[in-house]
């Protein structure tokens, strides 16, 4: 099985090659540009499977899709914010949110080896409509995002607005969302879940572990490898760091 990483953040490529090669694929090869993709794919046979980053150095991956007829199984890769990832949704394509999480990962591998075995039966590769996905992204849908969320106190239920959210954050397997006097409080929704529920304009995902509310930001400070670390006054429980692959695109949502 030929599969290939088209990523033009090098420490993102290498991660992922290091993910996969645990997951016994060893990718032959990594491309990190527009430019580089499409001259390899003209001149060399399709690779089975493509890690595909949205963005790359010279422009979107779908510029690649103009030049070159691709046959390949492709798995998208990307930092795009959740309401842009209904563009994937509605076309059935797989996907993989930045930083990339390895149980995801094995999952997106476990599906595509399964569609593999059924396409290389049938001999059919399967279409995927590039030009409608990049509208969809290019024109995010509109949606009503969720305003409040209740927390079961003693033997009542609490309801909380998203504007009094400082974060919402995961630990011991429960998920929490803290408000300004600093109380946090158990509610049953995951965090994976509650990116698809909360404005992506108003709330950011700046690690595993917390999405933070960007009128709950006291300050900002230069961390360690280039990361960022966040202060809310009112949220004692452990350090707030933007974790480095996000700190791009943390930056460009600050400015939004």
């Amino acid at each position: 099985m030929k599969t290939i990483i088209i990523e033009d953040e090098k420490p993102s490529a290498r991660r992922l090659n290091r993910m996969l090669e645990v997951l016994n694929i060893t990718p032959d090869l990594m491309l990190h540009s527009v430019h580089e993709s499409v001259e390899y794919l003209l001149n060399n046979p399709a690779p089975d499977l493509i890690f595909l980053d949205i963005q790359l150095s010279d422009g979107l991956s779908f510029e690649i899709f103009d030049q070159v007829e691709i046959k390949s199984a492709i798995i998208f890769t990307t930092a795009y914010d959740e309401y842009a990832l209904q563009a994937f949704k509605l076309n059935s394509i797989d996907y993989l949110l930045k930083p990339i999480d390895e149980e995801e990962l094995m999952a997106a591998v476990d599906q595509f080896r399964l569609r593999f075995r059924q396409s290389q039966n049938s001999n059919k590769a399967a279409i995927i409509n590039f030009e409608e996905i990049a509208k969809l992204l290019g024109n995010p849908i509109e949606r009503n995002y969720k305003k409040r969320y209740t927390a079961r106190v003693g033997e009542h239920l609490k309801l909380f607005h998203t504007d009094d959210v400082q974060l919402f954050y995961s630990e011991n397997k429960g998920t929490y969302l803290s408000i300004e006097n600093g109380r946090n409080y158990l509610i049953d929704t995951k965090l994976e879940s509650l990116l698809e529920e909360l404005d992506p304009k108003q709330f950011f995902r700046i690690s595993r572990q917390a999405i933070i509310h960007i009128k709950a930001i006291d300050d900002m400070i230069s961390y360690t490898n280039s990361r960022i670390q966040i202060k809310i006054n009112s949220f004692k429980e452990f350090d707030l760091i933007v974790s480095r692959e996000r700190v791009k695109e943390f930056r460009a949502w600050l400015e939004k």
